[in-house]
């Protein structure tokens, strides 16, 4: 199962994270969202576990807890939505109010 953990400090590692979601199971992953132009963290994670049943724990335990200062929201990650392709940027023709010069 696939977790996401909002509104965590932007100094939380991914060993604290760890820490947290090590006492209920396997954790396979740990991915922290960071700003490419800061280093910093975004302020959220996701964990991704291989027991669905320790998952739902982890999350049931877990959700509305302080860490470093921040009350942490832990819920089960829902799938990234498909973006529909953009006509506007495709070649195949004139873009939509694009008029010649000339």
């Amino acid at each position: 199962m696939n977790i996401f953990v909002g509104n965590i400090s932007d100094r939380t590692t991914e060993d604290e994270i760890w820490s947290l979601f090590d006492p209920f199971g396997v954790v396979y992953s740990i991915n922290v969202a960071y700003d490419k132009y800061s280093g910093r963290s975004k302020g959220f994670a996701f964990v991704e576990m291989p027991d669905d049943s320790n998952a739902v724990q982890a999350i049931k335990e877990l959700n509305n807890s302080v860490v470093a200062g921040q009350t942490i929201v832990v819920y089960e990650a829902r799938p990234k939505p498909e973006r529909p392709e953009n006509d506007r940027f495709s070649r195949s023709g004139p873009r939509p109010g694009f008029r010649p010069r000339y």
